[in-house]
């Protein structure tokens, strides 16, 4: 069984939610994202999202961004995080989740992508620039290697494209709760009880929520509603404003304890 379902069997069977982390690949170098990753998950962390870094990231806001250009000026490629999450897989089996774009994978070359991710631990991909309609071109190769792709779905999506969205998710479900891009955002207008009616009407699978997730109170007023949280901007930002390499894992840890007190109030 993938590590993802694991996971959220564990956490269901223990009546808890999952709060899943992100952070930026090689910001401010690899050794930092396996220290901090290691951190996350003794302050709570249940799943941990690793950024890829791409010259072009569409779905992202400012603080992401600017991650991902510190993250390839210093040299960070595919291989290199691949190696470090190997590395990583000797200490710890929490989820592990590549958030990327879909041109890294091409340039990569689809097959040897999905199998070097079955060979170093990597338990699932996101993939925010493409879309359902387009999955079937890695399909194959996720069922292969029991990679899975992790399906988004928006506010805005139909109740019949959330069907098809459903009907072929694997892991857990990552609901949007904004349109735009990622960020820290002040408040939530996503009418979400109307949004987790629909879904839960139509699968089972863990539902969990992101986009603009920041705070304690944030958890706490969007927990209801989903399996898990997903919170991302924020902990780049305290990587980006930390002053040396042990203050930055240690900031992130801190926020991460208190996301994950919240969570389980």
């Amino acid at each position: 069984m993938n590590r993802i379902d694991l996971k959220f069997k564990q956490l269901k069977e223990n009546n808890q939610k999952a709060l899943v982390t992100f952070l930026s690949a090689g910001d401010p170098s690899l050794d930092v994202t396996r220290e901090t990753i290691l951190e996350m998950e003794r302050c709570g962390a249940s799943v941990v999202e690793i950024g890829v870094p791409f010259s072009d990231p569409i779905a992202e806001g400012p603080v992401i961004q600017r991650a991902n250009v510190r993250a390839l000026k210093g040299g960070v490629n595919l291989d290199k995080i691949m190696d470090m999450v190997e590395g990583l897989r000797e200490e710890t089996d929490i989820p592990l989740v590549y958030l990327m774009y879909f041109n890294s994978i091409l340039s990569y070359g689809i097959d040897r992508f999905f199998k070097r991710c079955k060979e170093v631990g990597i338990d699932g991909v996101i993939i925010p620039d493409l879309p359902y309609e387009e999955s079937d071109e890695i399909y194959e190769y996720t069922e292969k290697y029991e990679v899975y792709q992790i399906s988004m779905v928006a506010p805005t999506s139909t109740k019949e494209r959330m069907k098809n969205i459903t009907d072929k998710a694997k892991g857990f479900l990552y609901c949007v709760s904004s349109l735009g891009v990622t960020g820290i955002r002040k408040e939530f207008k996503t009418n979400f009880n109307s949004m987790f009616d629909t879904l839960n009407s139509l699968s089972d699978i863990p539902k969990c929520i992101g986009f603009g997730i920041s705070t304690p109170d944030n958890i706490r007023s969007l927990k209801p509603y989903a399996d898990g949280l997903i919170v991302g901007s924020a902990f780049v930002k305290r990587i980006e404003e930390g002053k040396t390499d042990e203050d930055k894992i240690k900031s992130v840890g801190e926020l991460t304890k208190e996301l994950y007190d919240a969570l389980c109030e």
